[in-house]
């Protein structure tokens, strides 16, 4: 289990309840729309915190449901109870600064950046066009060779 933490005023945004907070039946639908599967998926939301349990067949997918509802605006935190069958290496993350691309993350990250289609990958289905990422989107940094 972990903390999660992302940058509340930035994000896609998606179906608010009464309060103004980003309802947890449309953080479902976000996952699920992604096609992320998770079996017995629970968000639960609190303020701008979000909390999810389930299981999921990977490491990636756990990953990769932590940055769909993290980068929802409105979201700060995401408190991460997903299980998974296999322990694998976790990938570091990385929020998008301006003037970023994925190449120049992959050359911090890897000390190459033609290695920018690990990350694009390693952020599909959320990331559709390597040249559209936004300041404050928190990115997953696989280790190479776990994308």
């Amino acid at each position: 289990m972990g903390l999660w933490s992302f940058l509340t005023g930035s994000g896609k945004a998606v179906d608010k309840d009464e309060d103004g907070k980003p309802s947890p039946d449309a953080l479902k639908k976000e996952v699920s729309d992604l096609g992320l599967k998770v079996d017995g998926l629970d968000v639960a939301v609190d303020g701008d915190k979000v909390k999810v349990t389930g299981k999921a067949p990977d490491q990636a997918t756990r990953e990769k449901v932590m940055l769909a509802l993290g980068n929802v605006e409105g979201v700060s935190s995401v408190e991460d109870d997903i299980k998974t069958d296999k322990q694998e290496p976790e990938s570091r993350t990385r929020t998008v600064q301006k003037g970023d691309t994925l190449s120049k993350i992959a050359k911090e990250a890897y000390g190459d950046a033609g290695k920018y289609p690990v990350i694009f990958e390693a952020n599909k289905p959320m990331l559709k066009d390597p040249d559209k990422i936004y300041p404050g989107q928190l990115l997953r940094i696989p280790p190479i060779g776990a994308a």
